[in-house]
């Protein structure tokens, strides 16, 4: 009974999101994504770019400068307004963290040479997160700061219970393989980008994720993830902060999605789609913050909880955060 009340909840979850995407069907320029605005203060000017990194399922933006829906709503405008140089990676909506990471090297070493900066700031979100990772232990040289929201650095239990469902991982595949992920693609103005369902579904596992930290070890995640990760690693700052709220607002479509974190999680701290413990990677700056995992990137369309805190502010500060510490 379980496992068919988790597989009608994913059904109607990424039905609502594909007719979603098919209602914006108006396409974005391709590959790596500048979001330039005229500065009011240099509150966000960081010494370095900064690259933010969508995760699963994700996309940089779909549309135009007139009409767009924003992976990051609102809080990219905001941080080239206060200051800072800042782009959006489009990498593969779904694929194996290594192939992300790939990509990402290929989008940073774009960003160096059009801003004469040798580093960037990463901001990854969800699988973005461990994509950050991939680089930052890949190519070290090229990486200030990593910092992980939401991040999946030990996995997700969600996609452990679709892995471990026959007939719900099928089902998934063919719904991400055929159809969620290329709409994405296509969407973006970038269809021939790799899609690869399946071999993202295992990367997100909690297996998966072990055999990736252990392929590209990190001191920013400790032994025990109820301990603290090294705050930086040859010269490599590292952040991180996550949420432990499922539903914030029930206008917003992800609230279906997000009833599978207390399905694979049960009553232990959960973002939806996150534990609590998963996301800590370096300095830890709060990891119960009233937000669900998508409600940390802003999406869809900045709903969430009415006292909950500002995602806009948060990545803003951020900035300011990197600013003192010389980044």
């Amino acid at each position: 009974m379980k496992k068919r009340k988790t597989k009608n909840i994913l059904a109607l979850s990424l039905c609502s999101a594909l007719c979603l995407g098919i209602g914006s069907q108006t396409q974005a320029s391709r590959g790596l994504l500048q979001i330039k605005q005229t500065a009011k203060s240099n509150y966000a000017q960081t010494k370095y770019p900064i690259v933010m990194v969508h995760g699963w399922l994700g996309w940089s933006r779909i549309g135009n400068d007139s009409f767009n829906i924003d992976y990051w709503y609102q809080i990219l405008p905001d941080m080239a307004r206060n200051g800072s140089t800042v782009f959006a990676a489009q990498l593969s909506p779904t694929n194996t963290t290594a192939v992300r990471g790939e990509q990402l090297i290929a989008q940073v070493e774009e960003v160096i040479a059009l801003t004469g900066k040798d580093k960037v700031n990463l901001i990854g979100h969800s699988h973005g997160g461990p994509t950050v990772q991939y680089v930052a232990t890949v190519k070290p040289q090229f990486v200030a700061s990593a910092t992980g929201v939401g991040g999946t650095f030990r996995g997700s239990k969600v996609a452990d219970v679709i892995q471990n469902n026959s007939g719900l991982k099928t089902f998934m595949n063919i719904l991400g393989q055929y159809i969620v992920g290329p709409l994405i693609a296509w969407a973006e103005a970038n269809p021939d980008t790799p899609i690869d369902f399946d071999g993202s579904m295992k990367s997100l596992t909690e297996t998966g994720s072990a055999a990736f930290n252990f392929k590209h070890p990190t001191a920013a995640l400790a032994t025990d993830c109820n301990k603290s990760g090294a705050t930086s690693e040859k010269g490599i700052y590292y952040y991180s902060w996550g949420g432990t709220k499922q539903t914030t607002n029930l206008l917003d479509i992800d609230t279906i999605l997000m009833q599978l974190g207390p399905l694979a999680y049960g009553n232990n701290d959960n973002d939806g789609m996150v534990a609590r413990c998963s996301t800590h990677f370096g300095k830890v700056i709060r990891d119960n913050y009233a937000l669900n995992h998508t409600d940390l990137a802003n999406m869809m369309f900045g709903l969430r909880g009415l006292l909950s805190p500002d995602p806009v502010d948060m990545y803003r500060q951020h900035a300011n955060r990197l600013k003192l510490q010389g980044l």
